[in-house]
């Protein structure tokens, strides 16, 4: 693997808990063991994950459920342990606590480890170490399962090794003389004790931290498609959303900001929205104005009626002159060289294979727009909010509202989508400070849905200048070079309040991290200064960095007269067996022999992220002059398989998700504003052209990888390839829209 450098979002994270000072207080924060959080009237609180009382068991899955069914998963990762059936178990998100830290979320799972056993020096330990400082219970980066493979499967079993001890106590039979079985425990004459008659006395025993855990080979839950646990309460209608709360004596809020992103708020006329019937309150958000009203559809009309006088935004303020100072970016040094190996500057010469993309800004646009319900009592704040970061989402209500965070109780309830959006987590703040402008009533905050277009945290502009050289039919160097916003930057200056320039992975993960065996073989991400908010959409970097690689190397693959899949294998086979027969797997599934009918095209595209290879083959057809989409095929290794149709879901929702961003994901400004409101104008692929899909999966890797996000960044890149073997044309510059006709 070289010089292959893995810095990435962890780099960011290590250094900021150094500047603040976090480390030396992390060395007591690692040794100590988080308080359990689960409160004396749960019952029998086996461990932070696991209650039990004589009416049954909660599992407590503290992540967020944005409809990914990590609920499900979660939960039945505790009950093969436990010995109980999945259908038989209550499921809760919990409080904010330590407890629940992502010890995977800054874990580097580079392809080259990924044969091989979890590192265990120091750097690992680190990156254990520094969620469990910082409370880092976040949903995101595709990490759920790989957090709780262990953890929760631990919880499990040490909760039945509890029961067990309860129970050999009372019956006085040594313990290896019991068994357990659908949450009771059996006896050697038979005899049977439910898992609630035990759990008290349980609870007195010491959580066994290294229990023996069972073999994939005797799973009985896990490895099978499960029932969702959410899927009852959704269909009909009793799934509660965060728009879906209601307290008695409830208001409503909404709100804007300006509209050029960043900017001052220089005055305003309320005079109009005061006016209104049924207006309770307008409030002075400092770089905004929200208005507490009988409903949100009065609140809504209400705040947009207010004369609100906006300052200038702090970047340009039209779309070309955004991406001429990212395209600027080039001529600085790089912010990062994340893959250097070899002498890629030499090695190309002058006579390289050159090309140049560009992918746009992007909004998350999740169906359940930013809102949050709080109730402020004076010395006291509940709030009930979709988020995916509930520890962050506490402190910043508290400080908003001038308290403590051990003042406030945050509910997590379900989200319609978060796609990392509500990571960012702003829209709890906001709505704590409405809530606080009037005491001992709940307020329910919701953004319009132009508000949530027009203020998001966007996926970045990026530029990609790519060179290469080819030697008797393959790549003998390869210089990718990306330009973007660092998102690093921004949430280093947000959440510490120092404007530093860490190393930002972000830039070009998705094209250093791949798999490529080529000699001479450079990455370099430049950070462009502009003040765009931007933040983590589905894959991060890796959605736009994709299309660059793998749109570059189908040209490559072009150049070479060589098939494009065989192309790619011959690349990756040297360097990562795993990720040679995943491209195998799709071949295969899809038939492709590297010829295609008139009217039809493929194209493949691969990437390796989160722990995970994943391979698409896109198929499009042209009709009546229009194209459409025909085909989708998908082949990823995840490592351990923990619920197949539930992965399959996965994998499917993200490569839709990123083939409308690739076909119609455009964020630009106009006046320093953005131009998108609502989903007129920043279209997604509906029911009528989504392609058909079939999917195969592998366990080849020794580690489990992520799921969530995989399926996203192959998806731009198939489909370009499969446009150019379709019409010649070939795609630089995202959304395809722009240059190909579709159907609609």
């Amino acid at each position: 693997m070289g010089k292959l450098k893995t810095f990435t979002r962890r780099a960011f994270l290590i250094g900021s808990v150094a500047v603040t000072g976090g480390v030396a207080y992390g060395a007591w924060q690692v040794a100590r063991t988080p308080e359990n959080p689960l409160r004396p009237d749960r019952g029998a609180a086996l461990n932070p994950w696991l209650a039990v009382t004589s009416d049954g068991i909660t599992v407590i899955v503290p992540r967020a459920e944005m409809g990914q069914g990590v609920q499900t998963t979660l939960a039945a990762l505790v009950a093969e342990e436990l010995d109980v059936d999945l259908d038989t178990i209550q499921v809760e998100h919990g409080l904010p606590a330590q407890a629940y830290f992502n010890s995977a979320l800054l874990a580097d799972r580079a392809y080259a480890d990924s044969t091989e056993a979890p590192a265990t020096g120091w750097g690992a330990t680190l990156m254990k170490a520094i969620p469990k400082v910082m409370s880092l219970q976040v949903t995101g980066g595709s990490t759920s399962a790989i957090d709780a493979f262990y953890k929760m499967r631990i919880a499990g079993a040490s909760a039945r090794l509890a029961l067990l001890r309860a129970a050999a106590d009372r019956l006085g039979t040594p313990v290896d003389q019991l068994k357990t079985e659908a949450g009771v425990v059996i006896a050697p004459d038979g005899s049977r004790l439910p898992y609630g008659s035990l759990a008290e006395d349980a609870a007195a025993f010491d959580p066994d931290t290294n229990p023996p855990l069972k073999p994939q080979s005797e799973w009985r839950i896990l490895g099978k498609s499960q029932p969702r646990k959410d899927q009852v309460p959704k269909a009909t209608g009793t799934a509660t959303f965060g728009m879906d709360v209601r307290l008695p004596g409830m208001m409503f809020a909404s709100l804007r900001m300006n509209p050029r992103l960043g900017g001052t708020m220089d005055g305003f006329d309320d005079s109009k929205a005061r006016a209104m019937a049924g207006v309770e309150k307008v409030v002075d958000m400092g770089n905004g104005v929200a208005v507490i009203a009988r409903n949100t559809w009065l609140a809504i009309q209400a705040v947009n009626a207010i004369d609100v006088t906006w300052g200038d935004a702090p970047y340009p303020a039209e779309t070309d002159a955004i991406f001429a100072k990212i395209d600027a970016a080039f001529n600085d040094k790089p912010n990062i060289v994340s893959r250097d190996e070899g002498d890629a500057e030499t090695a190309l010469g002058t006579d390289a294979i050159t090309a140049e993309y560009r992918a746009p800004y992007l909004a998350h646009a999740t169906m359940e727009v930013m809102n949050s319900t709080a109730l402020f009592t004076g010395d006291a704040l509940e709030m009930w909010s979709p988020n995916q970061s509930p520890v962050q989402a506490r402190a910043d209500a508290a400080k908003a509202a001038g308290l403590k965070p051990d003042q406030v109780t945050l509910h997590t309830t379900f989200m319609g989508g978060g796609f990392g959006r509500r990571a960012n987590i702003e829209f709890a703040g906001y709505a704590a400070r409405i809530a606080a402008a009037l005491p001992d009533v709940p307020v329910q905050t919701t953004w319009s849905r132009e508000e949530d277009m027009s203020h998001d945290y966007y996926r970045p502009g990026a530029i990609a200048r790519m060179r290469a050289k080819l030697d008797n039919g393959r790549i003998s160097a390869l210089d990718a070079r990306m330009a973007a916003p660092s998102i690093m930057r921004q949430m280093i200056s947000a959440q510490v309040g120092l404007t530093l320039s860490p190393a930002d992975s972000t830039i070009t993960e998705g094209a250093h991290d791949q798999p490529y065996a080529i000699p001479d073989f450079r990455v370099a991400g430049h950070a462009a200064d502009v003040a765009i908010p931007a933040g983590f959409w589905r894959s991060v970097g890796n959605s736009q960095n994709a299309f660059f690689l793998e749109s570059f190397i189908d040209e490559l693959a072009h150049a070479a007269g060589a098939d494009p899949l065989d192309f790619r294998l011959n690349h990756i086979r040297p360097e990562h067996e795993v990720s040679a027969q995943v491209i195998e797997a799709v071949r295969d599934l899809s038939g492709w022999t590297g010829s295609t009918p008139d009217n039809v095209g493929r194209g493949i595209a691969f990437t390796y992220s989160f722990g995970s290879p994943v391979a698409e083959v896109v198929e499009v057809v042209l009709e009546d002059g229009q194209i459409r989409l025909g085909n989708v095929w998908i082949a990823a290794d995840l490592g351990v398989i923990l619920d197949p149709v539930n992965i399959e879901a996965q994998l499917t929702g993200a490569s839709v998700f990123g083939l409308s961003a690739a076909l119609f994901g455009e964020i630009t400004f106009s006046d320093g504003k953005v131009e998108q409101s609502n989903f007129p104008d920043y279209d997604s692929l509906r029911m009528l052209n989504v392609p058909r899909f079939q999917v195969t999966m592998a366990e080849n890797n020794t580690r489990i990888g992520g799921v969530g996000e995989i399926g996203t960044p192959p998806a731009a890149p198939a489909l370009a390839n499969a446009l150019f073997d379709l019409t010649g044309v070939r795609a630089r510059r995202l959304p395809l829209i722009l240059e190909f006709d579709f159907v609609q």
